[in-house]
């Protein structure tokens, strides 16, 4: 008798799946794979089966997932990447990782974090030839052929595999000036009446705030006469005065300290963990695995 067991997806089949997904072809996956169409045929036959789905339209003009296909295809990425980390952390060999790595991550948070830490992966690995890009909108990493984003921000996109770097946050704050001149805010309401200093930044929604207190997410419209897509330019303004901003903890933590910047609305927060993005899996990758490793071990004492 079968056993729920036996019927659980094999890694080969998973792979295999991928293969065709990827090369839109069944011969051209079995080239890859070193393998004959007639096997690819049958592992994706013995893989709908024990997911009782079927994952592929095929027609003349080609292959398509259908809706149980897309969600296998993200679940096959995961479950790979983690079998892979987990061969990798095993092995006593691993090869030294070479060869272009494209990195590219937001303005800001680029320039200040991720740039000197590219520079030191660089002088830790010198096989790497590293390429950092800095943009303000979001990145389509298959087609600009970027290895591997620094995101801020929880918005991963689902057919890419994100590995969490760091756990941080946004906080609302001012200089004790403006607050002296135009009050302190006692509730999120109130931030209405306040000059709000508005980052846009990526495909965020621009003048909407979001932030979470106590586990529920509330968002707010706010408004202001200074609004910028740059968050160094708003940090400088708060600084002298001009009103409220909703910035990175690691950002305002100096300022903070030193008394020229204060908290306000304790209570309310916005997640800003740091994800690692990529559009493939570690899998093979020394190079990729590596550097990944690096920014986790980074950013993990940089923002713990």
């Amino acid at each position: 008798m079968t056993s729920e067991r036996d019927r659980l997806p094999l890694a080969e089949d998973l792979r295999v799946f991928l293969a065709v997904v990827n090369k839109q072809s069944f011969a051209a996956a079995a080239t890859e794979l070193g393998q004959s169409p007639a096997y690819v045929s049958k592992r994706i036959q013995i893989l709908e089966e024990a997911l009782s789905a079927r994952l592929l339209h095929r027609s003349t003009r080609g292959i398509r997932l259908t809706e149980e296909g897309e969600r296998a295809q993200r679940w096959a990425l995961r479950i790979l990447d983690n079998f892979d980390q987990f061969i990798g952390d095993l092995s006593d060999s691993r090869t030294e990782p070479r060869g272009n790595v494209h990195i590219c991550s937001s303005f800001g948070f680029g320039r200040c974090h991720v740039a000197p830490a590219v520079a030191e992966l660089a002088e830790r690995y010198p096989q790497l030839s590293l390429r950092l890009d800095l943009y303000d909108r979001v990145i389509d990493l298959v087609a600009e052929g970027v290895d591997l984003e620094i995101l801020v921000g929880d918005d991963i996109p689902e057919q890419h595999i994100g590995k969490k770097l760091a756990q941080h946050q946004r906080i609302l704050c001012a200089s004790p000036d403006y607050l002296k001149a135009h009050g302190v805010p006692e509730s999120l309401e109130a931030l209405t009446q306040h000059q709000c200093l508005v980052l846009k930044e990526r495909d965020n929604p621009f003048g909407i705030w979001s932030v979470t207190a106590e586990g529920e997410e509330q968002r707010i419209r706010v408004k202001g006469a200074l609004s910028s897509n740059s968050g160094e330019v708003v940090l400088q303004w708060a600084l002298k005065h001009h009103g409220i901003i909703l910035r990175s903890q690691w950002d305002v933590q100096p300022y903070l300290d030193s008394g020229e910047l204060v908290q306000v609305l304790a209570a309310y927060s916005q997640p800003a963990s740091v994800w690692a993005v990529y559009p493939t899996r570690l899998a093979e990758s020394a190079k990729l695995r590596v550097c990944v490793e690096f920014f986790q071990q980074r950013f993990s004492q940089l923002l713990g």
